[in-house]
């Protein structure tokens, strides 16, 4: 199978930038529409599903889509992929209750799977080890920035347009992305008939969805003991199953031999951990400075403006420092800036300032920024093109999965303490520890770095591979 190197890198990177911002974009931008949508449609009750549908089909998603761009190519899965994000986005604007939309936004986190992982797989195939780092950090800067813009935007058309085109927007930048990559990329691949690992993904899918729901129903206050421990047991002994099927199947949906590889390993047990720690606690910022601080929640989501700004500002440095240290470098100096940050952000109370919190999220989201591009760029150069599609998608789906878990463990948490305010500085304290695991983690990535060559676009060579 060959890369469409013979393409023309500007149309695709603009396409690929384009489905980033939407994916992105439509995990903040039904925010400030869903009271309105909740008003005309009814069904308050259901209000969180409408998000947690969307997580639980884009995080199930990821590793079979990755698989099956290594199998049958990168553009095929990737317009796939977008197909069932528009066709998802025309239907929820068409929905006339909040049980479709649930249905609607279901199939829409389906084809929202496939996006950035597949995304950061292509530009892998593209260019060599020491540009990697500077593009992934670019579409980590777009998806700040769309991360940012969405609940403005959302606010905006549900005001002066209409709810409806929350999901509208993302019809003529999707099929515009779509005709970008088809025009600029060139690929070719093997006739040859692979078998897919359906049993695999089955009971992967099953696994996932069990846990992940499991997790939204305890945050959402109405499970009880028993359909919990029901959940979380399904979800065990599916995940057991997977682990069985993929040592027996010929092309397994995860091979569980990439496991091997310190690189990836370390990379996934770091990625996990900052995202938990990271994600989980940040996501109650805007809860704190409402009910500790009694700002308005558009003044409250503000406050997140400049940790985002500096995470951007992260994600660019840590694309170039990539041809300078070692990964180990980069990754425990970030993770200890933002341990840091996290440190502050601890000691949090009803008299921090603004200005003093602002720049506690700032020092947070500067050491946060690398993490993302350097780690993505460690595993992808750890394998060779025929696994690296599994691999991005694993990194995406580690952090996605992550990123949940910590939400959901932290907002019990918070539900446990006597005071908001002694919640969040308990939710900063317990994100501090995970960083902290994940600063350790981070040891078996030993000397490994990029090997530096500018000869042939899809090398991915890696000098002192898992020496410590």
């Amino acid at each position: 199978m060959e890369n469409g190197k013979q393409g023309k890198p500007g149309l695709i990177l603009t396409g690929l930038l384009l489905g980033i911002l939407l994916s992105s974009l439509d995990q903040t931008i039904t925010a400030t529409a869903m009271p309105t949508v909740v008003e005309e449609l009814g069904g308050l009750s259901l209000y969180s599903w409408v998000f947690s549908i969307y997580m639980l089909t884009s995080t199930t998603s990821m590793p079979i889509y990755g698989k099956l761009a290594d199998l049958y190519g990168r553009k095929r899965m990737y317009i796939t992929g977008m197909t069932f994000f528009l066709a998802g986005s025309a239907l929820c604007g068409l929905a006339e209750n909040m049980a479709q939309l649930i249905v609607f936004r279901g199939i829409q986190g389906l084809g929202a799977g496939a996006l950035m992982p597949i995304a950061m797989t292509i530009v892998g195939d593209l260019y060599p080890p020491e540009r990697r780092g500077k593009f992934q950090g670019l579409f980590a800067a777009v998806f700040g920035v769309s991360s940012i813009l969405g609940p403005a935007l959302g606010g905006y058309l549900t005001e002066h347009v209409s709810w409806h085109w929350v999901f509208y927007v993302n019809l003529p930048f999707g099929l515009a992305a779509v005709g970008f990559l088809t025009a600029g990329l060139a690929e070719k691949r093997e006739e040859t008939k692979h078998p897919i690992d359906w049993p695999g993904a089955v009971a992967l899918s099953g696994s996932i969805i069990a846990i992940l729901l499991a997790l939204v129903l305890s945050g959402n206050g109405r499970e009880t003991d028993g359909m919990l421990l029901g959940l979380y047991g399904l979800g065990g002994v599916l995940l057991g199953l997977f682990l069985w099927i993929e040592t027996k199947v010929k092309e397994p949906i995860l091979p569980l031999s990439l496991f091997r590889n310190p690189v990836i390993t370390s990379s996934s047990i770091v990625s996990f951990l900052m995202s938990a720690g990271m994600f989980g606690a940040i996501t109650y910022v805007p809860l704190f400075l409402q009910g500790v601080k009694g700002l308005s929640p558009s003044a409250a989501g503000n406050m997140l403006i400049p940790f985002m700004l500096s995470l951007i500002a992260g994600n660019i440095v840590g694309g170039r420092l990539l041809n300078r240290f070692s990964y180990r470098q980069i990754v425990w100096v970030s993770l200890a800036v933002v341990v840091m940050g996290f440190g502050l952000l601890s000691q949090i109370d009803s008299h921090v300032t603004m200005a003093a919190l602002a720049a506690y999220l700032i020092v947070a989201g500067l050491g946060m920024g690398p993490l993302m591009p350097v780690l993505g760029t460690a595993m992808q150069s750890a394998v060779d093109r025929r696994q690296r599609g599994v691999v991005t998608s694993l990194f995406g789906f580690v952090r996605s999965m992550g990123a949940t878990i910590g939400v959901s463990i932290m907002g019990a948490l918070i539900h446990i303490q006597p005071s908001l305010e002694r919640g969040v500085q308990n939710v900063f304290t317990l994100g501090l520890l995970l960083l902290v695991l994940g600063w350790v983690g981070a040891f078996l990535l030993g000397k490994a770095r990029l090997l530096q060559t500018a000869q042939e676009p899809i090398s991915h060579s890696m000098k002192n591979r898992g020496e410590n």
